[in-house]
């Protein structure tokens, strides 16, 4: 018994049915990816981190998109959907669509048990290669934990992370900070 193979496409080909479906999905290698939906902790995450960092921004020349605003890794070809983005100066968009980010300056991914192990792994080794990116923080949603990864001037990543939901994460290359009381508000944890 043969397999049937999966049809490829070329990133034109991807962005333009993206751009017209109901269901966002990823893009590497020509191979399309459906992303599934998001639990209400997840969902009160993002929220609580992107209310937290709009507040910190305001007034200043950062932007920060919640989960609709996709990111072209140029050097891999990935396109994704992180959870939060935070961009400051211009944003350099892929095409006059205005709706494929080239240049974030913060990368922030709300985990799952599904996504877990490839937020951490694959597509952090994507991450990595673009060149703006100068903090990558991961926040899990069955527990109080984040992470936080530092690109260093010699290229190496510095983690840091925390499981006490009194601290503060600080993220000096947006001059903010992460109050994880703030972070998980109203976030239950158990069944």
């Amino acid at each position: 018994m043969s397999s049937k193979p999966r049809p490829r496409y070329t990133p034109t080909e991807y962005l333009a049915m993206e751009r017209q479906a109901e269901h966002r999905s990823e893009y590497l290698g020509g191979e399309i990816f459906a992303m599934g939906g998001a639990s209400e902790r997840h969902n009160l995450i993002v929220t609580n981190t992107v209310r937290e960092l709009s507040l910190q921004l305001k007034g200043r020349p950062c932007k920060t998109y919640a989960s609709d605003l996709r990111v072209k890794v140029s050097p891999t070809g990935l396109y994704t959907y992180p959870d939060i983005v935070v961009v400051c100066g211009k944003a350099l968009f892929d095409d006059e669509e205005m709706d494929t980010l080239l240049n974030p300056t913060v990368l922030i991914e709300v985990l799952s048990r599904s996504t877990e192990g490839y937020d951490r792994g694959e597509k952090f080794g994507h991450y990595r290669k673009l060149e703006s990116l100068a903090e990558y923080v991961l926040i899990a949603q069955e527990k109080v934990h984040v992470e936080r990864y530092a690109r260093q001037p010699e290229g190496q990543w510095l983690l840091s992370e925390t499981d006490n939901a009194q601290d503060t994460v600080p993220m000096p290359s947006i001059q903010c900070h992460l109050a994880l009381s703030e972070v998980y508000d109203k976030v239950e944890f158990g069944s």
